[in-house]
This record gives C-alpha cells, sequence and structure tokens, in this order.
C-alpha cells in the first residue's frame, strides 16, 4: 500500500496509518517531496514500520518548471542515508521539461553513492501518455536504466520503457482497477491517478464483481501509458501465466546492441521451478516452506 498526495507528510496521522498498515500484514510505502524530512521525522517513520520510502527529484538545480532539485534536497537526503531504516529509491525522471536531460544521470549517481535505489520515469501527459524522446533522452533513460538495483528494473525498462522511448507502443493488458486501485482523497477508485473517474467507485463499495470485470478489461490508454507501477503489476501476471517465456523476453538485448543477459540467480532460480526435471518437487518444498496450502 502506497501512501501519496498532495505530500502525505502533512498528514497529522500518518504514523498511525503506517502502523495500521503494518499490522495487518501489508508492505507500506511513502512517495514524498522530501522537504520534511528531518531526522525526528524519519525516526518516526521507523517506529511505524514503513517499509520503503520514495523521491521524485526533477533536475539538479531548481528552475522555473521544478523546485524538486538535488540542490534543495540534498541534505534530506543526507538524513535518510543516516538515519532510514527503510529502503529508499530516487526516482529521476526523464522526458520534455526537464531542461537538462543529463541531470537525470547525476542524480541517479548521487542516489548509488547514498545507498539508495534509483529508478528513472518518462514524463507523461495529463492522460498518463508518452511524450516523445529525442535522441539525448533515450541516451539518458539507457544509462540510468542500466543502474538498476534489480533484475525487476532491467525487466522494466526492457519490457515497457525501451519501446516507449523510441515512440513505439506496448502490447499488454493493464490490470488497473484489479491488481492495481488508485483510491483518491475522496475515497474513490480509479484505474490510476491520470484515469480519475473510471470507474469512480466508492472504496468500501468496490468488490470481488468490480476486481473481475476491470481485470479483464481493455483500456485503450494501455499501448503509450508511462505509469511504471502499473507495468510492474501487469508483469507479475505475465510472470504466473508464462514464466519461462516471460523471463526470455525480460532479457532480451536491448535496442542499443547490449545483451540482455539473465542474472545467474534467476537462471537457477528458472531452471529450479520453471523448466528444470524437478520442478515440482521444488515448488512442493517451497510451499511447505512458506506455509502454503
Amino acid at each position: 500500500m502506497t501512501l501519496s498526495g498532495g505530500e502525505p507528510l502533512l498528514h497529522p496521522e500518518l504514523d498511525e496509518i503506517v502502523s495500521a498498515i503494518r499490522r495487518r500484514g501489508m508492505i507500506a510505502t511513502l512517495i514524498t517531496n522530501g522537504y520534511l524530512l528531518t531526522a525526528d521525522r524519519i525516526r518516526r517513520l521507523n517506529h511505524a514500520g514503513l517499509d520503503h520510502l520514495q523521491i521524485s527529484i526533477d533536475n539538479v538545480q531548481p528552475d522555473d518548471v521544478s523546485k524538486k532539485s538535488l540542490k534543495v534536497l540534498d541534505r534530506k537526503l543526507q538524513n535518510l542515508a543516516t538515519y532510514a531504516e527503510f529502503d529508499v529509491t530516487l526516482n529521476v525522471v526523464v522526458g520534455s521539461g526537464v531542461r537538462c536531460p543529463d541531470d537525470a544521470l547525476v542524480i541517479a549517481q548521487r542516489a548509488k553513492a547514498l545507498g539508495f535505489s534509483a529508478t528513472v520515469g518518462l514524463i507523461h501527459d495529463g492522460d498518463g501518455q508518452l511524450l516523445s524522446l529525442d535522441g539525448e533522452q533515450r541516451a539518458v533513460l539507457d544509462a540510468v536504466a542500466r543502474m538498476g538495483g534489480s533484475p525487476f528494473d532491467f525487466a522494466n525498462y526492457n519490457r515497457f520503457q525501451r519501446n516507449l522511448s523510441e515512440g513505439r507502443p506496448n502490447a499488454w493488458h493493464c490490470r488497473a482497477g484489479a491488481r492495481y486501485l488508485y483510491v483518491c482523497e475522496d475515497g474513490l477508485v480509479h484505474w490510476c491517478s491520470q484515469q480519475r473517474g473510471r470507474p469512480g467507485t466508492p472504496l468500501e463499495r468496490y468488490a470481488r464483481e468490480d476486481l473481475e470485470r476491470e481485470y479483464s478489461t481493455t483500456k485503450a490508454c494501455a499501448p503509450f501509458c508511462t505509469v511504471g507501477c502499473v507495468h510492474r503489476v501487469a508483469q507479475l501476471d505475465e510472470l504466473r501465466e508464462r514464466p519461462f517465456d516471460t523471463l526470455t523476453a525480460w532479457f532480451a538485448p536491448t535496442s542499443g546492441g547490449a545483451t540482455g543477459t539473465m542474472p545467474a540467480a534467476v537462471r537457477v532460480l528458472s531452471w529450479m521451478f520453471v523448466t528444470g526435471p524437478r520442478r515440482d518437487w521444488f515448488r512442493s518444498a517451497a510451499q511447505r516452506m512458506f506455509g502454503v496450502k
């Protein structure tokens, strides 16, 4: 469960909300602009049990488009590096409106230096649709994507962002409204933050039939969608349904000629649970280990 805004650190009961999420066995994530991250505030988030925090930084120096700059926030990032007991990700953006494309690479490098993860997002319009990139912007996107902290980061780039950066649509089935729910400040469920009013149902009335309907609904906005969190959820469904084909596609060579080598750990797990002759035994053993019936 991800808490966003507005600015969630302004909410007077944020710590209690995070604690309630954790008591119910869910992962608690916070998206913030970082301005209020004092040492004391970070300690309170530790105590509440926060699992993960994300800050999106738009540029190195503040400008007329955005004040969320590395210069303004670097002291807050140092506070996080010193005090945070939760994972931290810096998200950088590439696309029109960013005056210096290389800023994304500088910010991602700073994230790595502080021990944080770095992700990259594509700037979209008001409907969550792609705004085209030029060659310089695509090169920066490629460079930051290669810095990703996990195979899943690489897979997300290879499956979605690479096509989008080159102006090509993606063929996928969006599960927003089912696997992924966006609940706005009025308590209404939407596909995502960019598609409000679809369906726009109050959360307390959102039922199993709503989940099943939206799971199967084809979204016209999907081919050029840039909403990364919805992409990631869809990839999990693809992995469940077609594990070997999905893994192969994730680590296909990139358009820039880079080899998409499947990491050794992924190859071993694939052999154990997907392709190996004793995969049924490994699956049963894992189910027993994790108490899955």
